[in-house]
């Protein structure tokens, strides 16, 4: 293979009770990007659009990767790549893992399937670190594996694959303020009472076995966070408001994506979506703040070729 163009999905990450270990991938919103052989070995990037990012390959996550990946095989090639940005970085969507995660994929393709999917989340967590300095898993996993997964374990790096119910929707609101990923890791409590971390932990066993058994109650009734979201929701304006009208328009629940500002809801059906949708649009109509909002499938397959 000496050419490809890929769709590296957006990603929701934490998943309101999974910190830093729980992710799923979204279809509807996404990196496009395309990988050429080069004669010439080395990495270059000719062109970004949807974004303003960097041409410099050691700062660019996605270039950044490939290089890496290059390096550690002794290609005897080259990569010329392209980045199309489908959604807005700093959105909580996992807009540098949506890079950094493609990059990986798309190399892997050109030196022939050499990596596992294991082995090309280690790659993509090395572009996250380039993009925002921690080696951070749940994004790209998500993108790389597709559908919900598990960081069960950073050291040794351990990813489970998780099981999507057929019927499980997810809709997003994205609104355009900023909040810078370290204020919202600075605000985060140093200590957890013992009472709220045995509740934490029985909300992720919960999802989890919800998400293998199609049980809708128990994905809803687990779908609660009380370490993150209660720190870091005063950074999103009308999140209380957005999450109880989601709620009472038939979401199974609603929480942070990421660090933010995206706010998520999981349905059941495109019925509760559409509902919630409408909820949710009509909510943040009523503020003077600009917004996007999407419905999706969760994307069970993750990064897919597109030519």
């Amino acid at each position: 293979m000496d050419y490809l163009k890929i769709f590296s999905p957006a990603t929701v990450a934490n998943v309101s009770c999974g910190f830093d270990s729980m992710g799923f991938a979204v279809d509807a919103v996404g990196d496009e990007m395309s990988f050429t052989k080069t004669s010439s070995k080395g990495v270059k990037i000719t062109n970004i659009t949807g974004a303003n990012l960097t041409y410099d390959i050691d700062k660019n996550a996605a270039s950044a990767v490939v290089q890496k990946m290059l390096n550690d095989a002794k290609a005897d090639f080259g990569v010329a790549l392209t980045i199309h940005k489908g959604f807005k970085p700093g959105s909580g969507l996992g807009s540098s893992a949506a890079s950094a995660a493609g990059a990986a994929f798309g190399a892997n393709k050109l030196l022939g399937n050499r990596y596992n999917n294991l082995e090309l989340t280690k790659f993509a967590m090395y572009g996250e670190e380039v993009a925002c300095g921690s080696q951070i898993a749940d994004n790209v996993a998500a993108a790389i594996y597709g559908g919900f997964i598990l960081v069960r374990s950073y050291n040794p790096l351990e990813i489970v694959k998780l099981p999507v119910p057929k019927e499980l929707r997810v809709v997003a609101i994205h609104p355009q303020v900023e909040i810078k990923t370290k204020d919202a890791r600075d605000v985060l409590p140093a200590n957890v009472p013992l009472k709220n971390a045995i509740t934490q932990w029985a909300n992720v066993g919960g999802l989890v076995s919800g998400l293998f058994t199609d049980d809708y109650q128990l994905i809803s009734n687990s779908l609660v966070d009380l370490v993150a979201e209660p720190a870091r929701k005063s950074f999103i304006p009308f999140f209380d408001d957005v999450k109880t009208n989601a709620v009472k328009a038939g979401a199974l629940g609603a929480g942070i994506s990421g660090s933010g500002p995206t706010i998520f809801a999981l349905c059941k059906g495109d019925k509760s979506a559409e509902n919630v949708y409408k909820s949710i649009q009509e909510t943040y109509a009523k503020t003077a703040i600009d917004f996007t909002i999407f419905t999706s499938k969760v994307n069970a397959e993750g990064i897919k070729i597109l030519e």
